[in-house]
C-alpha cells in the first residue's frame, strides 16, 4: 500500500515511518512549520526521510498557526512541567491541528496516487487532544469518503490510536528506530529539557518498554517526581 507518513519528526511519527518502510511502501513524508516554538523537529523529520530515501515535503502553515492563539505551542504562554495527561497540558492544544494537517495530506496523497495517510496519534493522547481519539479517526475517515469520492481512495492508517507510547518505544526497537534522531520537547531548547508533559511521557515510556533511552535531557531526575516512578535502572 502506498503510504504518506505525516511525520513531524517525534517518536511517534518517526516510528510509524519507519514501521510503513517496512511493512507497504512509504512514497513521502509531509511536516507541517505552523510556527511552533520546538521548530527543531522539522528538521528530524528532514532527517528521517534522508535515512529512508524518501522526499520530504514541508507546508509553511505558519500565517494559520498565528490565527490558532491560546496554545503554548505557538503563543507566548510558558509551555507548563508536569507529566502529560495533567490538566495543565490542555495549554499545548493547536484547535483543530490535526483536522487541518490531514485534510492537507488527503490533498496531497490523492494527487500523487498514494492509497493511505499513516498518522502516528495514540492512546496518551486521548485525554488531551479530541482530535487524536479514535472517534475523530472514524469520522475523519468518513469525511474524506465523501470529500474524494469518484477521484480517490485513501485509507487513513493510524496503527497506534490504542496504543500507548511504551508499545510505540518497544515496536521502534524492532524496527531499529534510532531515537536519538527524534525530537519530543515542547520547549524548543537545545536539548529536551526534561520537565515538560512530552519529555516527561518519553522518558516514562522508555521506562514502562524497558529500553535504554538515549536522549540528553536538562533535567534528568524531574520525570520520576512527575510520574511517582522510582528509577531502577
Amino acid at each position: 500500500m502506498k503510504t504518506l507518513v505525516v511525520c513531524s519528526g517525534g517518536l511517534d511519527s518517526v516510528t510509524l515511518a519507519y514501521k510503513i518502510a517496512a511493512e507497504h511502501e512509504l512514497t513521502r513524508l509531509i511536516t507541517f512549520d505552523y510556527g511552533q516554538r520546538h521548530k527543531q523537529e522539522i528538521d528530524y523529520a528532514a532527517l528521517c526521510a534522508q535515512k529512508l530515501n524518501v522526499p520530504h515535503l514541508v507546508v509553511d502553515m505558519a500565517g494559520v498557526g498565528a490565527m490558532l492563539s491560546g496554545s503554548a505551542l505557538t503563543d507566548e504562554i510558558d509551555v507548563p512541567d508536569g507529566h502529560y495527561a495533567e490538566e495543565t497540558m490542555r495549554v499545548t492544544v493547536v484547535p483543530n491541528r490535526n483536522a487541518i494537517m490531514l485534510t492537507v495530506s488527503f490533498g496531497v496523497a490523492s494527487s500523487n496516487e498514494d492509497q493511505a495517510v499513516g498518522t502516528a496519534v495514540h492512546g496518551g493522547d486521548h485525554f488531551i487532544y479530541p482530535d487524536c481519539r479514535p472517534g475523530f479517526i472514524d469520522a475523519f475517515q468518513d469525511m474524506q469518503n465523501h470529500a474524494l469520492e469518484g477521484i480517490s481512495e485513501i485509507q487513513l492508517f493510524a496503527p497506534f490510536v490504542n496504543r500507548s507510547k511504551a508499545d510505540i518505544v518497544a515496536e521502534g526497537v524492532g524496527l531499529g528506530v534510532p531515537f536519538e534522531d527524534t525530537w519530543s520537547c515542547y520547549k524548543g531548547g537545545k536539548v529536551h529539557c526534561g520537565r515538560c508533559g512530552t519529555c516527561v511521557e518519553r522518558r516514562e515510556a522508555f521506562h514502562i518498554a524497558n529500553e535504554k533511552d538515549p536522549t540528553v535531557y536538562a533535567d534528568v531526575e524531574f520525570w520520576q517526581q512527575a510520574t511517582n516512578i522510582a528509577e531502577d535502572r
